[in-house]
């Protein structure tokens, strides 16, 4: 089997709640849906989300990098050879969404072929995740009434606050009204997207010391590497990489500096090679992992789905799987569902996500005919 040709398609579709947070907002889910196709007729999918005011790859770059760079190198290879395809998209610095992609693409042609799901070639540890719902820049009422809304109607008893790049006391207030309006048994942790100093982020801790929070993730950035390893060594609770983690090198560095005590996996940026290489870095340190979101939809979220819930480590903790739900539509044949809280894995050959054609003819924003790769 060969890989015959590689399309990236760019698509949009409108969030009916934007998502606002430390480092921008997101209005719309403008992606690029990823394709290999092989000599044998099967044809491998992926989600990539640009995230530019987090990575730097927007749905045009990663569009060009994939036609120009990567498919005139990949064109030929058995897709089984993933140490070439690898060393492949190694030669090519940063560009993590684009990569991911193209990674998780090749991982489902390869389940296709083998006629096994993708999460049984990574673990099968469980056969369901459950599920954590952002919540993003809001009132305290209305983040209030939204986490309560979840609660009721999907069964989610974990929380991300965003927080960061607003006064103090507006998150503050968020932590203590979130507290006693879920009650003591509802997990609630906090994201800054490096919105704060390491110094803010101390404060913070300090005056919401009594709300229970369990984790807090990229307070700062990580250039203050002396502020943060004093948060860090101060901080009673996690303190968790995200953007300073998209690598294995990446983890390495924040963990043996002291930047961080936990670590965000996110498959749309590492992909599952990397994200398995991640995890076992995370596994053998001792290291608590969370299987975060890049504001995904739901093709995103399935692959989330697929590699968290292959794992024990990753099974651990809720991975944040829901905000498909603030957009206006999906590409996926059949919606994902959130029952009592969790989310199943697909059961089918390869990672699972089937797009349904007409919905992807309807959003693309290209001509749809195919690319000469």
């Amino acid at each position: 089997m060969k890989i015959l040709r590689l399309e990236a398609i760019p698509y949009s579709i409108p969030y009916t709640t934007p998502l606002a947070f430390a480092s921008g907002q997101v209005a719309h889910a403008e992606h690029v849906l990823v394709r290999i196709h092989t000599d044998d007729g099967l044809v491998g999918e992926a989600d990539a989300p640009p995230r530019p005011f987090t990575y730097g790859e927007t749905q045009a770059s990663m569009k060009a990098i994939i036609d120009s760079v990567f498919a005139p190198q990949l064109i030929g290879l058995d897709p089984f050879d993933r140490g070439k395809v690898h060393a492949v998209l190694g030669r090519t610095m940063h560009n993590q969404v684009a990569k991911g992609a193209v990674d998780i693409a090749l991982w489902d042609v390869l389940g296709k072929a083998l006629r096994t799901p993708v999460h049984k070639l990574l673990g099968g540890f469980r056969d369901s995740m459950r599920v954590s719902h952002m919540l993003g820049f809001r009132p305290a009422q209305d983040l209030l009434a939204e986490a309560q809304r979840f609660r009721e109607e999907y069964g989610i008893s974990t929380f991300k606050l965003k927080v960061g790049r607003r006064p103090l006391a507006l998150d503050i207030e968020a932590c203590h009204v979130l507290r006693e309006g879920l009650g003591s048994d509802v997990e609630l942790y906090l994201d800054a997207n490096r919105g704060w100093s390491a110094n803010e982020a101390l404060e913070v801790l300090r005056r919401t010391a009594d709300v229970g929070l369990t984790a807090l993730e990229e307070p700062c950035d990580a250039k203050e590497a002396l502020s943060r390893r004093r948060l860090v060594q101060q901080s009673p609770i996690p303190i968790i990489g995200d953007e300073s983690v998209p690598t294995a090198g990446d983890v390495s560095r924040e963990l043996l500096s002291g930047g961080c005590s936990a670590v965000s996996l996110k498959t749309a940026r590492s992909g599952f090679t990397e994200a398995t290489e991640i995890l076992g870095l995370c596994s053998g340190l001792g290291v608590d992992v969370t299987m975060g979101n890049q504001i995904d939809t739901q093709v995103g979220s399935v692959a989330t789905v697929v590699f968290g819930a292959a794992h024990e480590a990753t099974s651990r903790r809720a991975g944040e799987l829901s905000n498909f739900l603030d957009m206006s539509d999906d590409l996926l044949a059949d919606p994902l569902r959130i029952r009592a809280g969790r989310i199943q894995v697909p059961a089918l050959p390869g990672v699972g996500a089937v797009i349904d054609e007409d919905k992807l003819a309807h959003y693309r924003q290209d001509a749809t005919s195919p690319s000469p790769h």
